[in-house]
Parts: C-alpha cells; sequence; structure tokens
C-alpha cells in the first residue's frame, strides 16, 4: 500500500466483547480521574487570588497539556472498544500523531521552564518577582507552546510522508515507533533523523534539570532554619516526583523495541507512560501544597454548598406548588 491510505486498523484489545467491554471501563475510568483531577487544579488556581503566581500558572499549563494529551487518545480507544472496530482514518492518525506528540513535548519543555521557576525563587528569591513577573512567565510558556507545535508539525510531516507497506498499528493509536514499524524499508531515515535530534533536545532538558536541583538542595542545605529548609522542599519535591515518573515511564516505553505482535505488557507500559503521569500529577501538587490543598478545600465546599442550596429551593418549590394546589 501507500502513504494515500484512507485509514488505518490499531490494536483490537480482544476478540471477546465482554473482555473489550472491560478494557473499554477502564481506560474511561482513567480518562475522568484524570481530567477531574487536572480541571479541579485550573479551577483552583483560576479562582483563588491567592494562587496568581508564577508556580501555580506553570502547574495550571501542566494540568492543561495533561488533559490534552489523555484527550487526544483514550476517547477513541474507548469509542473503538464499544462500537467492536479498529478502524481510525488517515487524517484522524495525523492529528493523533501532531497533538500527542506536542502534548509529550510541552511537557517536558513545561517541567524544564518550571525548574528554571524554582532555582531563581529558592537560589535568587530577592529578584525572583523581577525576573519571573507576569509578561516573562507568559512569554516562558507561549515559547513552549510554539516551539513543541513547530516540532510535533515537523514530527507528523516526516513520519507521513514516508510510504507505509501495511495499514495494522500494533498499538491502540497512532504512535510514531509503531508507525515506522509500517513504513516501507529505508523510507523513514529523515523522521530517525528527527526523533534522534529530539531525544537529545529530551537530553538537554533533562541535564538542566539535574544540575539546577543540584544547585536547589545545595542552596536549601544552607538555610540555617529547618522550617526553611522543610518549605523549600515542599515546593520542590512535587516538581521532582511528577519529572521523575515521568521521565522513568516515558524512557521505559521508547528506548525498548517496538513489538511485533501485540501484548499485555505492551498495553501495561503505553498506560503507564500516556495515564499515569497526567492522573497521578494533580494528587502529587496537591498532597504536600497547603495552599492548593486549601484553595481545592474551598472549591469543592462551594460546590457542595451550592448544590444544597439549589436541592433545597427545588424541595421548596415543589412544595409551594402542592400548598397552592
Amino acid at each position: 500500500m501507500d502513504n494515500h491510505t484512507s485509514e488505518f486498523l490499531l490494536l483490537e484489545f480482544s476478540k471477546i466483547w465482554k473482555l473489550q467491554v472491560m478494557y473499554a471501563t477502564l481506560l474511561l475510568t482513567l480518562y475522568f480521574m484524570t481530567v477531574t483531577g487536572n480541571l479541579l487544579i485550573i479551577i483552583a488556581v483560576v479562582s483563588d487570588h491567592h494562587l496568581h503566581t508564577p508556580m501555580y500558572f506553570f502547574v495550571m499549563n501542566l494540568a492543561m497539556q495533561d488533559i490534552g494529551s489523555v484527550s487526544v487518545i483514550i476517547p477513541k480507544a474507548v469509542f473503538n472498544c464499544l462500537m467492536n472496530t479498529r478502524h481510525i482514518s488517515y487524517s484522524g492518525c495525523v492529528a493523533q500523531v501532531l497533538l500527542f506528540v506536542f502534548f509529550l513535548g510541552s511537557d517536558v519543555a513545561l517541567l524544564t521552564v518550571m525548574a528554571y521557576d524554582r532555582y531563581v525563587a529558592i537560589c535568587n528569591p530577592l529578584q525572583y518577582e523581577m525576573i519571573m513577573n507576569r509578561k516573562a512567565c507568559s512569554i516562558m510558556v507561549g515559547i513552549v507552546w510554539i516551539a513543541c507545535f513547530l516540532s510535533a508539525s515537523l514530527h507528523s510531516i516526516e513520519t507521513f510522508t514516508t510510504p507505509f507497506c501495511s495499514n495494522t498499528i500494533i498499538q491502540f493509536y497512532c504512535e510514531i515507533p509503531h508507525l515506522l514499524k509500517i513504513a516501507c524499508s529505508d523510507s523513514y531515515i529523515n523522521e530517525i533523523g528527527v526523533l534522534v535530534f529530539n531525544a537529545m533536545l529530551g537530553f538537554g532538558c533533562f541535564i538542566f534539570i539535574v544540575v539546577t536541583y543540584v544547585k536547589i538542595f545545595s542552596a536549601v542545605l544552607r538555610i540555617p532554619s529547618v522550617q526553611g529548609r522543610k518549605k523549600a522542599f515542599s515546593t520542590c519535591l512535587p516538581h521532582l516526583v511528577v519529572f521523575t515518573i515521568f521521565l522513568f515511564t516515558v524512557s521505559f516505553a521508547y528506548l525498548r523495541p517496538a513489538s511485533n505482535r501485540p501484548s499485555h505488557l505492551d498495553f501495561i507500559i503505553t498506560i503507564l507512560y500516556s495515564i499515569i503521569p497526567p492522573m497521578l500529577n494533580p494528587l502529587i501538587y496537591s498532597m504536600r501544597n497547603k495552599d492548593l490543598k486549601a484553595a481545592l478545600s474551598k472549591l469543592l465546599w462551594s460546590f457542595r454548598f451550592d448544590k444544597m442550596v439549589n436541592c433545597i429551593s427545588t424541595c421548596l418549590s415543589i412544595l409551594m406548588g402542592k400548598k397552592k394546589r
């Protein structure tokens, strides 16, 4: 076949209907938990003026990217499971590659920017407000989004300009390594070059974050106050944990060769790097963060109170209606 095919065939989870429903339920549950957690983070940061700081601005953007990354792949997989189909259109496959690579790259870039933010806050606190002002933060995030979109576009162009010798993808969404497996021999050298270049950029981000945190921890250990050290560590550890989980899962998934046949291990690995980090991020950031926990508690309490008031007003209107009769 050539690269003008109208559709691809994605991985079929199982030929047994009950197992397909089970997989769909699992994916939908993980998706709901991920979207709900990250949406709460976004609403809390937007609604609470105490959280209008650079650190929470970056956390909010990370939450937006996490919602985007899971929304690109899970709804289609769930739809295919429930509709008992494997098809995805050519344009749909291009969109999945473009958007998933965009959100994945944005995560790496934004985590790097967040490391710099923590470095300035702890190692250069007197100039923090001047360096990390609103304009500077907006420019940083804008550069992250634009650069990562251009990179994702380059990946998509290089991937889909190569001819494919098959239209069967051994993955439940369109993923570059599995697309390269079905590309005709020696026709994907340019995309390999792009992947290597981006891997080098990712490694550069990793080195930058490691060096940054070495300097941060050196500065924290010189803080005389125990309370000050605890506060500094509490703002750094969530970011470090999120970065470690993301790095470990993505490295484990992409450094191993793409398999030629589906397996339960491949499915678990895909879930680990594509869904689990976005799902855990809101929990990690809110676990040791008093300001964020307070904002979330206020938000949930307000939601419950409004719901209770609406319920009471509805009941009263029903009772008043009965009395008039």
